[in-house]
């Protein structure tokens, strides 16, 4: 029988040296269990672009796509924003994990299943001002589910922008094409370890990218 080990992490995000603004988020993490109960890269990278950008995030309506262990969605609950957490419906036990989490954070997120590409009565009354999602660009089986719920979402909220971090290993060509197929357009692509502070660039590797996406025109309605 497989065991399971199961750890806190605690990750620590600092305001600048004149400033003693810092948050700390606890993860709880399961080490033998499936990819969504593990802080990966992308996870932490995102987050600490949340961070930086809190200003942004302060008041905001935050949507976060298979959030997993959830982290990014935490720190942006942390600054200040509306944050409903999201995964696979058919995940309880992942949906479980983030309720936990929250818990040990003392964070009031709305925690709810979310399967791409699944029309499910609840989808119809999100209108977050952002998504994010960190690694969701990993199974190419399950792009274009991904960007249908995006472009979904963003039609709901026009003016709304998707967040995500994902390793070079994706397919860029697919990416590009199922972006233009879901009528969304890129409009900030960067480098993940480009902001991140060297502390936590040191013991992270892959090569990772950082891209906001929003909606270029209403391709698709959805009724």
């Amino acid at each position: 029988m497989m065991t399971t080990t199961t750890t806190i992490s605690q990750h620590d995000f600092y305001g600048d040296e004149d400033s003693e603004t810092s948050v700390s988020v606890s993860v709880i993490e399961n080490m033998k269990e499936e990819y969504g109960l593990f802080v990966w890269p992308c996870s932490v990278i995102l987050a600490e672009y949340v961070w930086q950008h809190r200003s942004r995030f302060h008041g905001s309506s935050v949507l976060e796509l298979g959030a997993g262990t959830s982290l990014p969605g935490l720190v942006a609950a942390k600054v200040g924003a509306n944050v409903i957490l999201t995964d696979d419906a058919t995940k309880p036990e992942v949906l479980d994990n983030m309720r936990r989490v929250c818990e040990l954070n003392k964070l009031n997120c709305n925690v709810m299943g979310l399967t791409w590409g699944v029309w499910d009565a609840p989808i119809f009354d999100l209108r977050p001002n952002i998504i994010l999602g960190a690694d969701v660009l990993y199974d190419s089986s399950a792009f274009d589910d991904l960007f249908a719920t995006v472009s979904f979402l963003l039609q709901n909220s026009p003016d709304a922008v998707f967040i995500t971090t994902y390793h070079n290993r994706s397919g860029h060509h697919l990416i590009e094409f199922l972006m233009v197929k879901w009528g969304l357009k890129c409009v900030q692509l960067r480098d993940g370890f480009s902001f991140l502070p060297s502390h936590k660039a040191s013991v992270l590797s892959g090569n990772i990218q950082l891209v906001e996406i929003v909606l270029s025109s209403i391709k698709q309605q959805f009724v």
